[in-house]
């Protein structure tokens, strides 16, 4: 089903708001620990739903002219992402084919990608352009060693890429709005590592169950307690989370509510990304599972494409209170939950009724797996 318009997701709040109610789920999910500490299940997470999963890379933005790239890792593997001169993003394994050296590194802007072992050049389009005393590699095809391609789509604002194309999982996208206009610039970009199972991990973003206990005087002064409207779209799903002021709209005709700074969308990109549309600036977090208790956050600030500093100011500062504030609350939980796993406490951790975008990504996840199983893989 497609996702509802601003005007729909307001009367909606509203309505939760009068009546004292919240979205529920249709079912209690039930997901063993060990899950989140296998070895076996998580080799089988990466090769059978990350790799296979068309999954958020970066947003467009971070690549705004040709030569702009970035090359970090992704699902275990080497990745670069580049804009051509053609306009086009391309993805390739990041590994030169005369040794496997990366060609880049972090992110920037380059007319080609030299390799910084032997000097073998690549032109953005991954073709190898230059072999140093290339007499050493008699009856070489150099057109058959291009840099490795991978399947990649620019849409909804985002980068995505498929590492595994030939088993490639539904994307379920065609009814997600421009999750991120084409007016967002990039703020910042940053990364970090905790200790923590990327579900885990992903699961403190998308309930908006644990907002008075876990963000008593952050985000919940603002906000309200356990009042959320969750959609699932395909694999995907979005939970809105609106602040008390919303309620001004109640005497605005529906036709004319606006929720610009009323409320959050917070999208999750199945398996492993998530979109928060706040107030006044964009959030882009890519969680990259790097081991069973070792996650990689990749995160991006957007803001629109405005000239007014001090509009400029409010985005940064909002992203500040958001990313350094409320979020470190909800780091500092997760990883404590991860702390837990080995004492025993839980052989299954109980989603209910008002955690359902948690319940939906489980079923998604466990689908995927089964598809593998299906095949013997």
């Amino acid at each position: 089903m497609p996702l509802l318009d601003d005007a729909a997701v307001a009367e909606r709040v509203l309505s939760h708001i009068r009546n004292q109610t919240t979205d529920r789920g249709d079912a209690v999910w039930r997901e063993p620990v060990e899950n989140y500490r296998s070895q076996e299940r998580f080799a089988r997470e990466i090769e059978c739903v990350l790799r296979r999963s068309a999954t958020p890379f970066c947003p467009s933005a971070a690549l705004p002219e040709a030569g702009s790239y970035v090359a970090r890792e992704a699902a275990g593997n080497a990745l670069l992402v580049v804009r051509g001169s053609d306009g086009r993003v391309r993805a390739f394994v990041n590994a030169c084919r005369h040794r496997g050296t990366p060609v880049a590194r972090d992110a920037g802007c380059a007319k080609a990608f030299v390799c910084p072992y032997h000097g073998w050049a690549y032109r953005l389009d991954g073709r190898l352009h230059h072999i140093p005393h290339s007499e050493g590699f008699p009856g070489f095809d150099r057109e058959s060693h291009g840099l490795v391609p991978l399947h990649c789509e620019e849409r909804h604002g985002i980068v995505f890429v498929t590492q595994d194309a030939e088993h490639a999982l539904p994307t379920g996208d065609d009814e997600l709005p421009e999750v991120i206009p084409a007016d967002q610039r990039l703020l910042d970009s940053r990364a970090s590592e905790l200790p923590v199972n990327w579900k885990i991990f992903l699961e403190g973003f998308v309930e908006g169950y644990h907002i008075r206990p876990a963000h008593k005087e952050t985000f919940y002064p603002y906000g309200f307690d356990n009042l959320n409207v969750v959609e699932t779209c395909g694999p995907h799903s979005r939970v809105t989370y609106p602040f008390r002021r919303i309620e001004k709209l109640r005497d605005v005709p529906p036709a004319d509510r606006r929720v610009e700074g009323l409320l959050t969308y917070v999208y999750h990109l199945f398996p492993n990304a998530v979109v928060a549309v706040l107030s006044r600036h964009t959030n882009l977090v890519v969680l990259e599972p790097l081991a069973v208790d070792r996650t990689r956050m990749v995160a991006y600030t957007l803001a629109r494409c405005d000239d007014d500093p001090e509009s400029l100011a409010e985005a940064k500062r909002d992203a500040e209170f958001v990313n350094e504030t409320g979020a470190a609350e909800d780091r500092d939980l997760v990883c404590a939950i991860q702390s837990s796993l080995a004492g025993g406490g839980n052989d299954v951790f109980t989603f209910g009724h008002y955690e359902s975008a948690i319940v939906h990504f489980h079923r998604q996840l466990a689908t995927a797996l089964a598809r593998c199983d299906s095949r013997g893989e």
